[in-house]
């Protein structure tokens, strides 16, 4: 889990080692980068996958801080915060230190995902 300054603002997941190198996907192993115009890196609290590169998906994720257009078309957004931007704020106001790590885990230990988060 870490937050980027700079080039992204953000938090990051899903990586069981807590390395930021690791993670599979269901599938066992890489998997497409799919783009859609309505998905779009255009506000706080939108869901993207985390990757290597080009079509390199696995396990990891990051929900944004703040708006980060230089991300469409190069991130996979899937989602976005609808309720709890409370704890979004939390998140973001946690001190990081080396490699803007968190200088305390952040743990999600529950969601709610609905049908069509991305619809209005």
């Amino acid at each position: 889990q870490k937050r980027k300054r700079g080039y992204f603002s953000g938090w990051q997941g899903g990586d069981p080692l807590g390395t930021g190198k690791g993670g599979e996907s269901i599938w066992g192993g890489d998997f497409s980068d799919e783009f859609h115009s309505e998905a779009k890196f255009d506000s706080k609290g939108i869901l993207g996958m985390a990757s290597r590169g080009i079509n390199t998906n696995r396990s990891q994720f990051f929900i944004t801080y703040s708006k980060q257009i230089h991300l469409n078309g190069v991130c996979t957004a899937f989602g976005k915060v609808i309720d709890g931007w409370e704890v979004l704020e939390a998140m973001e106001k946690v001190p990081v230190g080396k490699k803007d790590r968190p200088l305390t885990d952040i743990v999600l230990e529950s969601i709610t995902i609905h049908a069509n988060p991305l619809a209005n």
